[in-house]
């Protein structure tokens, strides 16, 4: 089952309706833990689960200080690459972190600052804390940002085949034109170098 994961704004319905053209059969959507309202947003689900044959899952954007609250949820624990990464990694609260190519470090002379190294790998396999790619990252800001985050991302794919870390593809994007088929996806991150019984699995997004 092909599944993406995008942080919605009020704009659940069109990202349900693009997801369900392009083929995307399951759908998590990531809100700020410190802004989600139940009743609110159960209400809101609950009709647009009836207009598309999609699967819909809620999980959580969460960060240092509200993790030890939001780890009561039954719902997925999400973080977003912070400076802080290990301690969420070694919390074992969380299942999965995005966005390591976006620190703000330069890179080396001879290896990228992706955000990622061989201790963090290790630390993320042992808890079961998926690495998710947010494709939107990539869309057109302009060529010099976008070259470095795709050389990045790359190097972070090479670090978690050879460490066996779980990894997940998402757009990560308020935005529902960002979201992009999963034939697209599959060449992209076949081009990346990631292997294709990886890129299945990071597809379904079996969280």
């Amino acid at each position: 089952m092909f599944a993406d994961i995008v942080l919605p704004k009020n704009n659940e319905a069109e990202f349900t309706e693009i997801a369900s053209k392009l083929g995307i059969k399951k759908l998590y959507f990531l809100y700020d833990f410190n802004y989600y309202i139940e009743d609110k947003f159960e209400k809101k689900l609950a009709l647009i689960k009836n207009s598309h044959n999609i699967n819909i899952e809620i999980g959580f954007i969460v960060n240092q200080k509200n993790l030890n609250k939001a780890q009561h949820q039954s719902r997925l624990l999400a973080a977003k690459s912070p400076d802080n990464d290990r301690f969420l990694i070694e919390s074992k609260k969380i299942k999965l972190i995005y966005g390591f190519e976006e620190t703000h470090k330069r890179d080396y002379l001879h290896q990228r600052a992706s955000g990622l190294n061989h201790i963090t790998c290790e630390i993320a396999k042992k808890n079961n804390v998926s690495v998710g790619f947010s494709y939107s990252s990539l869309f057109p800001k302009n060529n010099t940002l976008t070259s470095i985050l795709m050389g990045r991302m790359m190097q972070n794919i090479a670090l978690c085949q050879k460490y066996k870390v779980n990894t997940v593809i998402g757009a990560f994007s308020q935005n529902p034109f960002h979201l992009r088929s999963p034939h697209d996806l599959a060449c992209l991150f076949a081009s990346f170098g990631m292997d294709a019984k990886n890129i299945s699995d990071s597809l379904s997004t079996g969280l």
